[in-house]
């Protein structure tokens, strides 16, 4: 190549001039030989950055703030660490694999709009309404039918408070009784429940009176969020998801009142919750109806087809005396079973997944290798719901119990539910950890 460089240059010098002569009449040409001498040809490697293709209007505005950070930090010393440090620039995004549980209730009262936002702007790209009903059979974000008078203001309220199912009696230390109140979104109507705030989920059992009663917080969680959390129906928690561009995860919970309840079957329960997506024009392939109820769900894969394919079964049958997750004999329906009756989607606590093999290290449980193997998809909760993990996370640990000892350790939990066990989502109190953590893996973005 370096002999023929001068008669290329020549060439390519005189053929520049002929062309320019019949632009102009006055140009006078002459001949001149140029000589390039030592060419040579030096290829430079240059590094080629991975990106991550984010589509347009995906994810807007993602804040992780410094939890991720702080989880990453306490972390032991290993390549998963070093890895999620190189990381702590971005770009972070929203992704599927993120879920909000009940929005972001770690810091923000469960269910509300300030809570389901706060987890849209951490990456989550399905955010979670559980789902029950009112006296007028209206559908509203709350994850107990029951549960209003730990959720919500109703017991400072007293004509609410008076229609309570069960009003509030305070403790007696004495006789070692605890406070105590029940109060249902059944026990009241729509317009009455638009009217409540919420507040941090919790109950102070010593309380003598109603506010102490409502000031129940658990330490390590914050009530600096919770002065005027806002209450959603259904329908408004589907607006608010659209506005936020995330996909949306309804869970219809099981009534705690006798069904039917004023003519309204389980089975009206169940379509009327899809129905409500299809009245505000959401695509099917946008929803994740779940329940723990295996009827529902089969409910919904033979009547709703249009959902079938991403309807959640939620696995709770470890609540079943003798229940074991390395022993499928326990497990009823089969994992086979549960494919031939149309679910694709199953969803267990994450102890149920885990386990510790005999370098004690945390590997998928017998129970996730059959529904991988079964080819069912896996999505498990919840990530962040055990407060600080030093003494072993207590439920959703208890199978690896004896080898977390430190909060950085929830990240290698998610690293063996990723990688190993290969679940497509995780529900979690403060998205943004997730979210990091997929980020960092390359997943991809939510559409």
């Amino acid at each position: 190549m370096k002999h023929a460089a001068p008669f290329i240059g020549l060439a390519l010098f005189s053929a520049v001039l002929i062309a320019l002569s019949g632009c102009d009449d006055d140009i006078k040409i002459v001949d001149k030989e140029i000589v390039v001498e030592n060419t040579q040809l030096k290829i430079v490697e240059v590094p080629t950055p991975i990106i991550v293709k984010v589509p347009e209007g995906a994810a807007p505005d993602i804040q992780l703030g410094t939890r991720p950070y702080f989880l990453i930090n306490d972390m032991q010393q290993s390549p998963l660490k070093e890895q999620l440090a190189s990381c702590s620039e971005g770009p972070f995004y929203r992704t599927d694999f993120s879920i909000g549980h009940r929005g972001a209730p770690m810091q923000y009262p469960e269910h509300t709009k300030e809570s389901y936002i706060a987890a849209a702007r951490m990456g989550a790209g399905i955010v979670e309404c559980d789902v029950t009903f009112t006296n007028d059979k209206e559908l509203v974000c709350r994850h107990s039918q029951c549960d209003l008078h730990t959720t919500t203001n109703i017991l400072a309220i007293p004509e609410l408070a008076a229609k309570c199912n069960v009003p509030f009696t305070p403790a007696d230390p004495v006789n070692d009784i605890a406070a105590s109140a029940k109060c249902c979104t059944s026990d009241i109507s729509l317009a009455e429940f638009l009217t409540l705030e919420g507040k941090m989920d919790g109950a102070n059992s010593k309380a003598t009176t109603v506010a102490q009663y409502l000031q129940g917080t658990p330490s390590w969680r914050t009530d600096l969020y919770s002065a005027h959390g806002t209450l959603l129906t259904h329908k408004q928690s589907i607006e608010l998801f659209k506005e936020l561009g995330v996909k949306m995860t309804p869970e219809l919970k099981a009534p705690q009142v006798s069904m039917p309840f004023n003519g309204f079957t389980q089975m009206q329960y169940a379509q009327k919750m899809l129905d409500e997506y299809t009245q505000l024009n959401v695509e099917p392939s946008r929803v994740y109806p779940q329940s723990f109820n295996l009827e529902d769900v089969k409910y919904w894969i033979n009547t709703n087809p249009e959902f079938a394919d991403r309807s959640v079964y939620l696995d709770g049958r470890d609540s079943n005396a003798g229940f074991d997750p390395n022993n499928a004999d326990t497990w009823q329906p089969s994992m086979a079973e549960l494919v031939n009756q149309g679910v694709k989607i199953i969803a267990p606590p994450i102890w149920m997944l885990l386990s510790i093999n005999s370098d004690q290290k945390i590997v998928p449980s017998k129970y996730a290798v059959n529904a991988k193997a079964a080819g069912l998809n896996i999505i498990t909760w919840s990530l962040e719901r055990s407060g600080p993990l030093e003494n072993g996370g207590g439920y959703y640990y208890q199978s690896i119990t004896d080898v977390i000892n430190n909060d950085g350790d929830m990240m290698n939990v998610v690293d063996v539910l990723a990688q190993d066990v290969g679940v497509i989502g995780i529900f979690s109190d403060w998205p943004a950890t997730v979210s990091y953590y997929a980020s960092c893996k390359k997943m991809p973005a939510s559409i």
